[in-house]
Order: C-alpha cells, then sequence, then structure tokens
C-alpha cells in the first residue's frame, strides 16, 4: 500500500440539477476531509441528504460535478471499471452495488495496483439480532482496521441499539445534512451537537 492517504476527498462536489432544460440545482452535496491512518468511521444523516451519494463517489461509481476522490493515492474516476471494487468496494445492505458510468473505454485508464479493497463502505447494513451475529460482525469491521483498512459504516439510526452499535466500534463520525458533510472527533461529539441531536429525536440522550 504507498505512502498516500487512504481516502481524500479533494474539492469534491455533486449537483443534480432539476432537468436537461432547466439547469437549476436541486440537490448539492460539498465534500472536502482527508483521513490518513485506517480507522472504522460512522457516517449518519436524514433520509435523503446525500449519503449514499458519497459513498457512490468513493466507490467511484457516481461521477462527482466537480473535484476528485483518491482512493490510495489513486483518482477513482481514472480507475478501470473493472478494478475499483478493489480499491473501494460499496455494499448497500447485504449487496455490492458495482454500477458504472463508462465515459471512456478501460484499456486508457490506470490499473487499482490493489488485490483487495482499502475502502470498506457499508451502506445501511442489516444487523439482525439473533445471537453472535452483532458480535460477528463488530469483529469483523474491527479486523478489517487491524488489516489497516478504512471501514464506513453508514446508518439512519431507528432504534437505540442502532446508536449503541455505532458508540461501540466507531472511532470518528460524520454527519451528512444540509449539502455538508460535517467531521466529529467522537460519539459524544456528535451526539451532543445541536443539529445532530435534532436530527435523531428520542433517541437523543
Amino acid at each position: 500500500m504507498s505512502d498516500a492517504p487512504l481516502l481524500a476527498i479533494e474539492g469534491v462536489s455533486k449537483i443534480y440539477r432539476r432537468g436537461l432544460l432547466n439547469r437549476t440545482p436541486a440537490f448539492q452535496l460539498d465534500v472536502d476531509f482527508r483521513i490518513d491512518k485506517p480507522a472504522i468511521v460512522g457516517v449518519m444523516g436524514p433520509n435523503g441528504a446525500g449519503k449514499t451519494t458519497l459513498f457512490e463517489m468513493i466507490a467511484g461509481s457516481n461521477v462527482p460535478t466537480r473535484g476528485r476522490v483518491m482512493v490510495a493515492g489513486h483518482d477513482m474516476q481514472r480507475v478501470r471499471y473493472g478494478e475499483r471494487d478493489r480499491l473501494a468496494i460499496h455494499y448497500h445492505q447485504s449487496y455490492q452495488v458495482r454500477r458504472f458510468s463508462r465515459t471512456r473505454p478501460d484499456f486508457v485508464m490506470e490499473p487499482a495496483g490493489s488485490s483487495y479493497p482499502v475502502v470498506h463502505l457499508f451502506d445501511e447494513p442489516q444487523f439482525n439480532t439473533q445471537d453472535g451475529y452483532i458480535g460477528f460482525m463488530l469483529d469483523f469491521f474491527r479486523r478489517l482496521r487491524s488489516e489497516r483498512r478504512l471501514v464506513f459504516i453508514c446508518l439512519h439510526p431507528t432504534a437505540a441499539l442502532h446508536l449503541e452499535l455505532l458508540r461501540e466500534v466507531c472511532e470518528r463520525f460524520f454527519f451528512v445534512g444540509d449539502g455538508q458533510v460535517r467531521p466529529f472527533a467522537d460519539y459524544g461529539t456528535i451526539t451532543a451537537d445541536p443539529r445532530v441531536r435534532n436530527y435523531l429525536g428520542a433517541l437523543a440522550v
């Protein structure tokens, strides 16, 4: 693995417009951060705030309007389509997402330079409450981190259990809302933020 940051999102904006003729922005997500070291990162935010859009851009399946997403020193939009999941892999619930807007032929693009994903994106994973399953999943996330991977866990908490899981396993957090991705150093900091508390409602303690 190179000495480059595991993930660097550099001046990225994703703009969805109202139509082909009406170019008024309907939604815009602005993102700019970097993560140098292995970590388990929790992501929260309202439905429709752009959490899945963020994951899609990291995995290379959604093209930023501007800016670039770098995974282990590779611009994801320049990596061969069939090799992008060797850098960043996106799971929505239990299924791997593999959709790419093919804008140029594979032969002019770069190899991934990795045989195993550097960034693992778990988008609304299903936490079955049967005996042992949750422990298995948390151990899996920790094992990925111990192997120097970067793990994102995106949840829209609907029960106190979801918050307990995030507090148990995540080292740092992002909150996606109002077109921004805001960083938080730990669970206590994110749950103390008034915007996050308003989002969590009765779950906020």
